[in-house]
């Protein structure tokens, strides 16, 4: 066997050769296996698993949501990615968003849901059971209900003020004005009669038919922008996954105007570094990643989000030399996560990727079955519960993704009508000569550029099984030198970095504020599966 076995974990690895998926929730992950064990393949399973974590996280993603499914068909030897990010409303103006709680809440916040349309397309073109079967999990799990975990209940109160907000969406999720609480059980008798009626009459009903006019006639009495119109024109997109070469390896993520151009770049830099012999979270190893991070987050900011980006330049060998050579012993000033129309000084600014050219609340799981079928996907609804509001008699929470647009004239990732999204959700694949390595992914929003390629460099370059990569204790670039960090790096570590000019603000000893990754490895020589899942959130791996 040529699994990777360093690094302790809390929990135990998960195998299996049949198939297995790696998902947010336990009972997502056995909606998955089960399609699996009735004979379906990775996509069918991974729709099941899609819309399980709807019930089950119902704030972190749903069929109101969007997302990217980075697929692998064994059958077609093709890989491709669908993405079911919808666009901004027809109507959407930068002059609507004269405060940000417009974008972050209620009626004016979301994007038209790509979830329904994406899952069914990847059912139809890859998936191998009818959408009946493959919803049915769901549609139980919703009809009979699921008691909460303790941490379903913590996501649930820390959204409870948001969504007293609605009638129908305190109605649909909270007990007398709270969570229910952990132990209590929520039915969510709305959606598995939504889920059922898609899966009976295809994505069009959810669209154009009489789940959308519910959508379009909410939004309307409720000052929104969506409208039929813009249902009826989304259409999810069959993408070619961008590739960056990382030593003996490539991975495969979403293209731009998804961010993980931004940790794809990031690893390029961290290429000509021998991180495994620097060591795994020590102090040389941990500055040299933030002071990449930091390059690479300026470049995606200024560069994803434009028509035609250089993203060639971007992940080229020479533009990866030339930014590796800013990075200095000690800390630079970091821009942030989004666009500023005035640089600080002493920032790292954005290089020239054209002249190389010329010469990331949400969701991650995978799933994989035993004929090579893989998906690795990252969905969701934005914040929890996304806009909060639930659309009456459908179940359905509509995201906020509004929230991620810059309300800041000039900004390439600027507020307007019919527009994408640069979009944070960005799922790996990892491949190597011979095939599938490893899938990969987190939830996080910007975080999720940071904490992916962690967990890749601690597999690929510390030699670390998927769940203690999974597990390792993360740390996240900030604002000017700020740095956030797990309490079990450590203190010598920490206070090595604070002499080189980072300012450290601990998070605790497991934080989901750094992500809740799930991942699969595939065994070179055995081709078994080894799954790991993230104990910071409800994540976990089941095979069979």
């Amino acid at each position: 066997m040529a699994f990777p076995s360093r690094g302790l974990s809390h929990r135990s690895t998960v195998t299996g050769r049949r198939g297995l998926v790696a998902a947010a929730h336990p009972l997502a992950s056995l909606a998955g296996v089960r399609i699996l064990l009735e004979g379906g393949n990775a996509i069918d399973a991974a729709v099941a698993t899609a819309a399980a974590l709807n019930v089950a996280e119902p704030y972190m993603s749903g069929i109101g949501g969007v997302g990217y499914m980075h697929i692998y068909s064994a059958r077609d030897g093709e890989h491709k990615v669908c993405d079911y990010v919808g666009l901004t409303p027809a109507a959407a103006d930068l002059s609507l968003y004269t405060d940000r709680e417009q974008q972050s809440l209620g009626p004016l916040s979301p994007l038209v849901p790509g979830a329904c349309a994406g899952w069914m397309e990847a059912l139809r073109r890859y998936g191998s059971m009818d959408a009946a079967a493959v919803f049915a999990p769901a549609i139980e799990l919703a009809e009979g209900g699921f008691p909460l975990t303790v941490k379903n209940d913590w996501f649930f109160e820390s959204c409870a003020a948001g969504l007293r907000r609605f009638p129908e969406s305190a109605r649909t999720y909270l007990v007398d004005g709270s969570s229910p609480g952990p132990g209590g059980v929520l039915v969510q008798q709305d959606l598995a009669q939504t889920f059922r009626t898609v899966a009976a009459e295809g994505p069009d009903v959810f669209y154009g038919g009489a789940i959308g006019d519910a959508i379009a006639a909410h939004m309307a009495e409720s000052g929104g922008l969506l409208t039929k119109e813009d249902l009826v024109a989304n259409e999810p997109a069959w993408l070619d996954p961008v590739g960056v070469g990382y030593r003996d390896w490539t991975i495969f993520a979403p293209p731009p105007p998804c961010q993980a151009v931004q940790y794809l770049q990031t690893l390029k830099i961290l290429e000509g570094f021998d991180i495994g012999a620097m060591g795994h979270n020590t102090a040389e190893t941990l500055h040299t990643f933030i002071e990449a991070v930091k390059l690479a987050c300026v470049d995606r900011i200024h560069y994803t989000a434009i028509d035609d980006p250089p993203t060639a330049g971007l992940l080229s060998e020479g533009y990866a030399a030339e930014r590796r050579r800013l990075i200095g012993a000690e800390a630079a000033v970091h821009v942030g996560d989004t666009f500023r129309p005035d640089p600080q000084e002493g920032e790292a600014g954005a290089g020239d990727p054209r002249a190389w050219t010329k010469t990331e609340c949400t969701t991650h799981f995978d799933t994989i079955d035993a004929d090579g079928n893989a998906v690795a996907c990252t969905q969701s609804l934005g914040s929890g519960f996304g806009s909060a509001m639930v659309v009456p008699g459908t179940g359905v929470t509509l995201n906020n993704f509004m929230n991620w647009f810059d309300a800041v004239e000039g900004s390439p990732n600027a507020i307007g009508p019919s527009k994408k999204n640069e979009m944070c959700v960005s799922p790996a694949q990892v491949w190597d000569a011979d095939g599938l390595r490893l899938l990969i992914g987190t939830p996080g929003s910007y975080g999720i550029l940071q904490t992916t390629p962690q967990m890749i460099m601690n597999v690929l370059d510390h030699g670390m099984n998927v769940q203690a990569a999974i597990e390792a204790p993360r740390i996240k670039a900030g604002r000017t030198r700020r740095v956030e960090v797990e309490s079990r790096v450590p203190s010598e570590v920490l206070a090595d970095l604070e002499r080189r000019g980072h300012e450290i603000h601990h998070l605790g000893d497991w934080s989901p504020g750094v992500g809740g990754g799930q991942g699969i490895h595939v065994d070179p020589d055995s081709g078994a599966f080894m799954g790991g899942a993230d104990p910071r959130r409800d994540g976990y791996a089941l095979g069979c």
